[in-house]
């Protein structure tokens, strides 16, 4: 399992990661065992949003004879009242709900501090100037949470979020369908109907996730499957099916993100994802399939899919693209992104205009023009 650096928390994630809300649908001890395989296999962070007992329990059962291996993601406002989830702000139920969780997944800490799904400005102004934002700086003084983090389906809210000095990484919803869905304050809009022609990647992620890469904030991917309807041709908004290690390629593409939360109901379904490890280039072709789906519009967007590769000078265009879409955000080029780009060895500079790249590249990008755009920009 391949680990990444999580943005400026320097914790090293696996690029597979545990997304813990179908737990509490099985019996306790088959729960604990998925866990317990998952780590076996490699996968070192899972999220814990879930405010009801048994799952809590379950993954702290899991993880209590290993529990420094384990990063946690635990939220800040989830709560279990009457015997139903409740998002919250409320103080009152806030604090027993958050040590609760501290002490049923063990340790006295949680790695990973999230502000719980904050999707609209309304809750935002409620985090961030009440008392709810006191006590999460008081968790992260005392050492109770070892970052702070957000959750968020909104990439305005995301963008926010990154531009602040204390979150440190974000949890974001990503998958080929939700990037080409507007920004909105409403999650259920995210499941509604899609244009008859996607028009895609939408400019307002985009630029998050290349935010989020300049700044050094780590993303953990959710809902990186659409909930399954990706997998099924039936469902799926681009009318054909995608494959898992095509959908956890997809998400980890994209600038800053670190690790995909997969939920799992069985064994299987674990392999199936950590499998992604050793697929091939062509079982995570995610492009191939986009670009064949009867419904998409990618047309002249770089997808970083790499099927550009391989250029004869050796560049590698993908992250040339990306380093120039992370350098054309700001007013000047940003050392750390120029550092980058250098480092790379094989600039823009070397391209001969050959356009061999452009003949395999599914959503016919102008790469040479591309690549003489970059070499102005960088001057290498």
């Amino acid at each position: 399992m391949k680990l990444r650096r999580l943005g400026k928390t320097n914790l090293m994630v696996s690029e597979v990661g545990f997304g813990g809300e179908w737990l509490e649908r099985h019996p306790e001890e088959h729960s604990v065992a998925l866990i317990r395989h998952a780590h076996e296999k490699g996968i070192n962070i899972i999220d814990c949003w879930m405010p009801d007992p048994k799952s809590r329990d379950i993954i702290g059962k899991a993880i209590a004879d290993c529990r420094e291996e384990w990063i946690v993601q635990g939220h800040i406002g989830s709560t279990w009242q009457n015997g139903q989830y409740v998002r919250t702000r409320d103080m009152q139920a806030v604090i027993p709900a958050f040590e609760d969780l501290v002490r049923r997944i063990g340790g006295g800490y949680i790695d990973l501090g999230m502000i719980h799904y904050v999707d609209s400005m309304e809750d935002w102004d409620r985090c961030m100037q009440t008392s709810y934002i006191d006590y999460v700086h008081d968790l992260h003084r005392k050492g109770v949470i070892r970052h702070i983090g957000l959750s968020t389906h909104n990439p305005r809210i995301a963008r926010m979020a990154a531009e602040t000095d204390f979150i440190e990484m974000i949890l974001f919803s990503i998958n080929p369908a939700f990037d080409m869905k507007p920004a909105s304050e409403d999650l259920m809009t995210m499941f509604g109907d899609y244009d008859a022609q996607l028009k895609g990647i939408d400019p307002e992620r985009a630029a998050l996730y290349q935010l989020c890469k300049t700044r050094d904030v780590g993303i953990t991917v959710m809902k990186g499957f659409f909930g399954g309807a990706l997998l099924d041709a039936k469902r799926s908004p681009f009318d054909v099916a995608f494959t898992p290690a095509q959908l956890i390629h997809y998400a980890l593409t994209r600038p800053a993100v670190c690790s995909i939360l997969c939920g799992y109901d069985t064994i299987e379904q674990i392999d199936q994802a950590v499998a992604y490890e050793t697929a091939s280039p062509e079982e995570r072709d995610y492009a191939s399939v986009i670009a064949s789906a009867p419904l998409h519009a990618y047309e002249g967007q770089c997808t970083y899919c790499g099927h550009c590769q391989p250029c004869p000078k050796g560049i590698d265009i993908a992250m040339v693209n990306q380093f120039y879409d992370l350098a054309v955000q700001q007013r000047e080029v940003p050392e750390s992104v120029r550092s980058h780009y250098e480092g790379l060895g094989t600039t823009a500079g070397a391209c001969i205009g050959c356009h061999s790249c452009e003949t395999r590249c599914p959503f016919h990008v102008p790469i040479a023009k591309r690549m003489q755009e970059a070499r102005e920009l960088f001057g290498a």
